[in-house]
């Protein structure tokens, strides 16, 4: 992702976000960070099965409004299941900022200390919330987890996985703003998002951590990441959905917001 030009900030609409709710869960309150950090524990807490059922109605009137008076007669797509309960899209803007901690040109997140960054994602939300005030804001971190890169590494795949220690330094950075979320980011390089996602999974059991990934640098043939655009198929998505939809359901989560990035 070619992020400078966006100053490290990603707003998030339906055009980019795949929500899942296709899962059976009444969940925890899926808006923001009030769980502990500390997966060891049970995922359930005095939370659960107190959040409203989505209005069917609404979501179905957003739906519509966000497909922006389509003619192709593909958007919205038809006979869509009803999200659970703390589906955060759409009936919120999600706007995060990107990057990695150990990188000042991969975007926002580490370009500026904490409460910098904080200071500035804060003025975009208010920037947002003006120019649509219907639309509530849901603001979130989006770290790099696994960053493509230039030499081979231990296991020559082509990947600087960020270790729990850094993972855990921005879980705490969204703890400064209630109710934030987080997105992990993977850039799974010459090894395969089947082989990556276990990495992260514990993170992916806390209801407000979600996931994004990066086709860009998931290079199928071969090619070393950065040489050309890599690619995900049909596949690679199917798996993850799954993925994401058996942990949901195993955990008791509400819908989680999977990103898919569009490179090109």
């Amino acid at each position: 992702m070619k992020l400078p030009q966006l100053a490290g900030t990603l707003m998030l609409g339906l055009a980019t976000v795949t929500l899942f709710a296709n899962c059976t869960a009444d969940g925890k309150n899926g808006g923001g960070n009030g769980s502990s950090a500390d997966t060891s524990k049970k995922k359930t807490d005095s939370t659960v099965n107190i959040m409203k059922p989505v209005d069917r109605k609404l979501y179905d009137s957003l739906d519509k409004k966000l497909a922006n008076g389509d003619t192709t007669g593909r958007w919205p797509v038809k006979n869509q299941p009803t999200p659970l309960a703390g589906a955060i899209l759409p009936f919120k803007r999600i706007v995060v900022y990107y990057g990695n901690l150990h990188s000042k040109k991969m975007g926002a997140l580490g370009e500026y200390a904490p409460k910098e960054m904080w200071q500035r994602l804060n003025t975009e939300v208010k920037k947002w919330e003006k120019a649509d005030p219907t639309t509530p804001v849901q603001p979130g971190l989006h770290y790099i987890a696994a960053v493509a890169s230039g030499t081979p590494g231990k296991d020559g795949k082509y990947i600087n996985r960020m270790g729990n220690k850094q993972i855990d330094s921005v879980l705490k950075i969204s703890k400064m703003q209630p109710n934030t979320i987080v997105f992990l980011d993977l850039q799974v390089a010459l090894s395969t998002i089947k082989a990556e996602l276990p990495h992260i999974e514990k993170y992916l059991q806390l209801p407000y951590v979600h996931l994004g990934i990066d086709p860009e640098f998931s290079m199928k043939d071969g090619s070393l990441p950065g040489k050309k655009i890599g690619t995900y198929d049909a596949a690679d998505i199917n798996y993850v959905t799954g993925y994401l939809a058996d942990l949901v359901k195993k955990y008791n989560l509400p819908p989680k917001v999977f990103v898919l990035h569009r490179f090109t």
